[in-house]
């Protein structure tokens, strides 16, 4: 029974995903706002992980209420994207996306603490439920370019209110009782931040997350500047999940055999030779081809080697404010930035050397890994 409940959850959340990053930013483009302004909108949703997942994450490490929360958080968030179809003024659509991600964003790292206490001592299997999520985006992506391009983007708001009612729906299929495994003992989360590797690794996290700026909030304008439809372009996106789907499968077996930290180091590295590549050679199909299949390591290993840290940094009480900081530090701050500041050097400095700078970023973090992450802070 939680296998496939857990499951659908995830279908349904990164299916949405799959329709809001890669091309709300056509949205509004067709309702006339410039690229800073987009930048600016796409960050707002990313801002409000900063402060939604650890006010929730804090609510539910003391009630114990994980699944209310999330249920609730899919609930309003729904009910505030619905703000979009009353207006499109700058100001309205902002106020929007503030309040509809402010509980969308409390809810999957929530999701994530219900899933590893589920599973208890079998963590390395979360990448089996997750990937149904990863299926969900492709399902998404692939699907809506062809839509998109005969119908007009019109009609992507519809179809994201769709997918916000499946998430809630499905939220109602999961029990409280799937967070059983919650240990009592807790270290105070202060002491537990406070240790290098801890610290260390929220740094690389944002930086990590940062890097995807440009990609995250770009890539479909960025392809289509280069002549690419929207179909191929949904084909693109769906084929950097693929890859990262064939990492899910594989991690329960390479997280025993090559460790976390290698795990993470090389991931990190090969963020940065995909970055380089799709800045410096979007004409060529090939290229944008095989740097949509590092996917596979820029986000598919990292996050289920990034996530699998926390959950074991992070422990009793405080795994649902681990999670949730590990949502703040990178897809909240870390993108809020990347996004933000993509949209500013878009228009001066260029798409080319935006994705350099997004490849600085990831090589930074790559440092920052190497130092302070060390093979005596995982027991694998």
């Amino acid at each position: 029974m939680p296998y496939w409940r857990l499951s659908g959850f995830y279908f349904f959340y990164f299916a949405s995903i799959g329709a809001l990053i890669p091309y709300w930013s056509l949205y509004l483009k067709q309702l006339g706002f410039s690229p800073r302004d987009i930048g600016t909108l796409m960050a707002l949703v990313m801002a409000t992980k900063i402060v939604s997942p650890n006010v929730w994450g804090w609510v539910a490490d003391h009630t114990g209420q994980r699944m209310t929360i999330v249920r609730v958080g899919c609930l309003l968030g729904m009910v505030c994207f619905a703000g979009v179809f009353l207006h499109s003024s700058y100001g309205w659509l902002a106020a929007v996306m503030l309040a509809f991600s402010f509980f969308w964003n409390a809810t999957l790292p929530q999701f994530e603490a219900t899933t590893f206490n589920y599973l208890g001592k079998h963590s390395h299997r979360y990448s089996g439920i997750r990937l149904w999520g990863s299926i969900g985006f492709i399902v998404a992506v692939a699907a809506l370019g062809p839509v998109l391009d005969d119908r007009g983007t019109a009609i992507l708001p519809v179809i994201i209110m769709v997918l916000f009612a499946g998430i809630w729906l499905s939220s109602l299929l999961v029990p409280e009782q799937a967070a059983h495994h919650l240990p009592l003992t807790h270290e105070p989360i202060l002491k537990v931040i406070r240790r290098p590797e801890v610290l260390s690794l929220l740094v690389v996290c944002f930086l990590m997350q940062a890097s995807h700026g440009p990609y995250y909030t770009f890539y479909t304008l960025y392809m289509e500047a280069h002549d690419y439809s929207r179909s191929l372009i949904g084909q693109l996106w769906a084929l950097g999940v693929v890859a990262e789907v064939g990492v899910f499968l594989l991690m329960h077996r390479w997280v025993p055999r090559f460790g976390l930290r290698t795990l993470l180091l090389t991931s990190l590295g090969l963020t940065v030779l995909r970055w380089g590549l799709i800045g410096q050679f979007p004409e060529f199909l090939t290229v944008m081809i095989f740097a949509q299949t590092l996917h596979a390591a820029s986000f598919g290993i990292y996050h289920a080697v990034a996530i699998q840290l926390i959950h074991r940094y992070f422990t009793g009480r405080n795994q649902g404010r681990g999670q949730a900081l590990y949502s703040s530090m990178s897809f909240g701050a870390g993108g809020a930035v990347g996004s933000f500041a993509s949209g500013l050097g878009w228009e001066t400095m260029g798409p080319a050397s935006v994705y350099w700078m997004a490849a600085l970023l990831a090589l930074l973090a790559l440092l920052v890994a190497a130092v302070w992450i060390r093979p005596a802070d995982e027991t694998d």
